[in-house]
């Protein structure tokens, strides 16, 4: 009796300890990979275009340490430059509420899905600034992302072909500690899932 006692003692606190360990990792609705909609230029291509090369080094630098990341879900796949149409929306500092611009983006989401992509799924990902807790932040891209499904629901999306995911603050669009990069991560991406 003492041993079963024990062990059950044993499982709860080692499922309260992995249950600790993972308050930073993403919370994911859906166990379909995630693909971004918006693939990353090639090194090459990004040199071609870039006018100043010596300025632009450093985001040349940055692109393949993302790469692993990608590389890491082997179920991931590109989506074709065709799909990449959707647009991402962005909210006010600490805010989950569609303004004007948002809802005016949201509704071309709406018609691709519609009309142009009647049997696709997307992903939708709430990201925030990284000012505010790990934990504050992972609700709050829930909130976005739940903001946006139910707007494009409301627009004739049907339900099952949506899902959301936050990222919280993981995930910054632009490196920097100021207003411009902030507003440039409190965004919701619309991802094709595959």
């Amino acid at each position: 009796m003492r041993q079963g006692t024990m062990a059950v003692l044993a499982a709860l606190g080692l499922a309260a300890f992995l249950a600790g360990g993972c308050a930073n990792k993403e919370v994911v609705k859906s166990e379909e990979p995630v693909v971004k909609a918006e693939p990353a230029k090639a090194p090459e291509a990004a040199k071609a275009e870039a006018p100043q090369p010596a300025k632009q080094m450093p985001v040349e630098q940055a692109t393949p340490a993302a790469e692993p990341i990608k590389q890491a879900e082997p179920q991931a796949v590109a989506a074709p430059a065709e799909e990449t149409a959707f647009e991402n929306i962005y909210f006010d500092f600490d805010k989950s509420d569609l303004g004007k611009d948002a809802r005016d983006v949201l509704t071309k989401n709406a018609e691709i899905l519609l009309k142009n992509k009647p049997s696709i799924k997307i992903q939708i990902a709430g990201n925030c600034d990284e000012r505010g807790s790990a934990e504050y932040n992972l609700a709050l891209g829930e909130r976005r992302a739940k903001s946006a499904q139910q707007y494009l629901i409301t627009l004739g999306v049907p339900a099952d072909r949506l899902s959301t995911i936050s990222y919280g603050k993981e995930k910054p669009a632009v490196e920097g500690h100021d207003e411009a990069a902030w507003a440039k991560n409190r965004r919701d991406e619309f991802v094709i899932m595959h």
